[in-house]
């Protein structure tokens, strides 16, 4: 059906009235979210910032856009939602305040962009009622879209943010098309048009709606016929429609199907799926128009065709009507398409997670908003919007109100499991907020809970074998962690967790393979990276180790635990001064760490430095009087020094700290022979001996004290001993041929 061209625009209000409604929704807006900025990071936002390095660094454009490539997280495949998360990382670092603030930014910008998307079109005069009141009109629109509840989530809840900035990038696109239109002969409003169809393609999947939704829009509102539309601006929708190649390969980099959480080919009946979108829509609408009770997370659930088919008496009557009103009735017809459109593809493309999701009406909700608005305005006038004006400020009461149950992510899980028991999700979530309260037990409930309602979701899993593990139950850990990564392949923090577990067992092998796992999944974790050289510098092979203490560094450069182990390593291969030059840069980092302390002195005497070696010990000493090992390398290098009264005072108290240790008295033993305190030196050589009677240096010390005072036939035995433990040991070989030799030559 072809549609008559529209009338000529009305005179263009006053600069004036749309910049002083602008910057009410702007400061409706911030009264609306003033409570958001301390919000927590919740869920999903852990995996896509607080454990995503590449948002770390702005100047890395190439890992920057490619994020997550395969991984079922949220920014898999999404670059532009990556890059703006690295904006808030620059902005704020891991502090939430500085999230918030782009989030909520994002949304101004989207209400502002919508208040002029809508004043534009009803000034196009398709709905003649309207076209007098277009700016109050949008105004009231953009007011109720703002502040509207049931748009907290993808505002508040930081990474849904995919939602958020993809809908800016929207409505930026028909914005720019309705200035094109306006301006034939400008360029940069074509430019926009495309531009932000194409950020939005790399924001989230849901933008691949946006071209046929413009050519739908130009055909309705602007050009009048979808000749027409074609006619005058063939080159833009052709443009438009080629940013789906980009799309496609974003898709394609996720394994078609984000990393087995939503496709056709995630292992679930398409069926199954599309039945629970019937109830979802029906729930949507509601909450449109009475936005109560809002749920943070509705849970996994399944319907068959019996339990569909209520919702679905409510849906198919209103996508026919739709169908219908696009050839009868356009504009109308647009707003349903508006509506169905936008949620086509989380409604058609099959999900293993969530069924039912408020940010998915972010977008969908301005149709509904602008046919009860326009309705209201059509039939009631001024007294129409004024009501429209009246529920924006109870709708902004509300969501201030629903910001306090975002809180903290022990009260909103705890309203989410108050309002649907039923959610594995959300009862893994509380057991979350407990775990990291410490209320392991609380925490242990709702996890089997929840792995009793969803056996199948392998983050739950995971979250039972983080608190199995806490309870110290390591077997129990183990074969959760092992569900884990058995359900979901690319789980691969449950490999790593369970490589931790091997080793808290002594399976070093095993924990380094499972180290290997999870690298093979995440190359970019600088953990897994780490405890990959730990494992095998634990297993006698410090070459094999460098290379992942270097990636480590080279992915977390502020990391002290790497460049120690790197330095310690290096040590190991006889490769002193870059030993020495890694642990000084550590030292330089974090300079009261003992043990760093130590293992550069450790290096520094290995490569003669013997009076810095001394400082190092001594360093370690006074940070940690405990360390053993640095008290009792502090001793035998002031003996060397002739410090004799120091020495034996260090090696003392290593004995002390340590009596179990036979080095420990053998050194002590050396200290007090050289103050020619033999009987007492005797006494710790026997000690050393009575702990390890294969310890030759101490047989060997032995036999000399032993000669010191007399007793020949026992320092030979001694020294015989020595031989048998070490034939090459030449000190003892000597002393025995001093013995043999006549006493004149002794």
């Amino acid at each position: 059906m072809s549609v008559p061209p529209p009338p000529a625009p009305s005179d263009p209000p006053a600069r004036r009235t749309i910049l002083g409604l602008g910057a009410v929704l702007v400061l409706a807006a911030l009264a609306a979210y003033h409570n958001t900025f301390g919000v927590p990071f919740l869920f999903d936002d852990a995996p896509s910032i607080q454990d995503n390095p590449t948002i770390q660094h702005l100047g890395r454009i190439g890992d920057l856009l490619l994020p997550g490539a395969g991984y079922g997280i949220t920014i898999s495949g999404r670059p532009i939602l990556n890059l703006s998360l690295a904006l808030s990382y620059a902005l704020s670092g891991y502090q939430v305040w500085g999230y918030h603030a782009v989030n909520l930014l994002i949304h101004v910008l989207a209400g502002l962009t919508l208040f002029g998307v809508v004043r534009r079109t009803l000034a196009l005069g398709r709905v003649p009622a309207l076209r007098p009141q277009a700016v109050p009109a949008a105004f009231v629109v953009a007011l109720l879209w703002l502040l509207h509840p049931l748009q907290t989530e993808a505002v508040t809840y930081i990474i849904q943010r995919t939602e958020s900035l993809m809908g800016l990038f929207y409505l930026l696109a028909f914005y720019g098309l309705l200035r094109a239109a306006a301006a034939p002969g400008a360029r940069r409003w074509p430019g926009l048009t495309v531009a932000a169809c194409l950020l939005g393609m790399g924001t989230k999947e849901v933008m691949a709606t946006a071209p046929v939704l413009l050519f739908l829009f130009d055909r309705t509102f602007v050009a009048g016929s979808f000749a027409e539309a074609w006619r005058r601006r063939r080159g833009l929708h052709l443009a438009l429609a080629a940013t789906w190649l980009p799309l496609l390969g974003l898709v394609a980099g996720t394994g078609w199907n984000r990393g087995g959480t939503a496709g056709f080919n995630v292992g679930i009946s398409p069926w199954a799926y599309w039945f629970t979108q019937f109830e979802a829509v029906v729930r949507y609408l509601r909450l449109a128009v009475w936005p109560h009770p809002l749920t943070f997370e509705y849970g996994t659930f399944w319907m068959g065709l019996a339990d569909a088919a209520p919702y679905a008496l409510v849906v198919l009557p209103l996508a026919a009507a739709t169908l219908v009103a696009l050839w009868r009735r356009p504009v109308a017809g647009f707003l349903g398409a508006w509506f169905f459109g936008i949620l086509a593809p989380t409604s058609i493309v099959p999900g293993t997670i969530q069924m039912i999701v408020e940010h998915r009406m972010y977008l969908p909700l301005a149709a509904v908003l602008a046919l009860l608005v326009g309705g209201a305005a059509a039939r009631w006038g001024r007294a129409g919007l004024a009501a429209g004006l009246a529920l924006a400020v109870a709708a902004g009461v509300l969501t201030e109100q629903r910001n306090r149950d975002y809180g903290s992510d022990l009260s909103l899980w705890a309203d989410t499991v108050a309002k649907s028991p039923g959610s594995a999700i959300a009862q893994s979530g509380l057991g979350t907020a407990l775990f990291v309260r410490g209320r392991m037990r609380e925490a242990l409930h709702h996890y089997l809970v929840s792995a009793a309602t969803d056996p199948s979701g392998a983050l739950i899993h995971f979250n039972l074998g983080l608190t199995l593990l806490q309870l110290n139950h390591l077997p129990g850990a183990a074969a959760q962690f092992q569900r884990s990564f058995q359900i979901n392949p690319l789980q691969y923090l449950a490999h790593y967790q369970l490589g931790l577990v091997w080793l808290r067992t002594g399976r070093t092998a095993d924990a380094l393979a499972q180290f290997r796992e999870a690298l093979r999944t995440l190359p970019t974790m600088s953990d897994a990276q780490f405890e990959c050289g730990a494992a095998l510098v634990k297993l006698g092979r410090p070459a094999e180790a460098v290379p992942y203490y270097r990636e480590a560094l080279r992915l977390d450069p502020g990391s002290v635990d790497a460049e120690c182990n790197l330095g310690v390593a290096l040590f190991q291969l006889n490769q002193t001064a870059e030993a020495v030059e890694c642990l000084e840069r550590a030292l330089r980092m974090d300079p009261n760490r003992a043990e760093t302390h130590f293992n550069l002195g450790l290096a520094l005497e290995q490569s003669g430095q013997d009076g810095p070696a001394t400082e190092q010990y001594a360093a370690a000493v006074r940070l940690d009087p405990g360390y053993v090992g640095a008290q009792l390398n502090l001793g035998i290098a002031l003996a060397k020094a002739d410090h004799l009264a120091e020495a034996r005072t260090h090696l003392e108290r290593a004995v002390q700290l340590a009596p179990d240790l036979p080095a420990t008295h053998c050194n002590l033993g050396i200290v007090l022979a050289q103050a020619g305190r033999w009987a007492d030196a005797v006494a710790q050589y026997q000690e050393a001996l009575r702990l390890n009677p294969n310890y030759v240096e101490a047989h060997y010390n032995f036999g000399n004290a032993l000669l010191s005072l007399h007793r020949v036939p026992e320092a030979r035995a001694q020294f015989e001993a020595a031989l048998r433990l070490n034939p090459t040991f030449d000190p003892a070989r000597e002393m025995l041929g001093h013995l043999q030799s006549p006493p004149d030559s002794f």
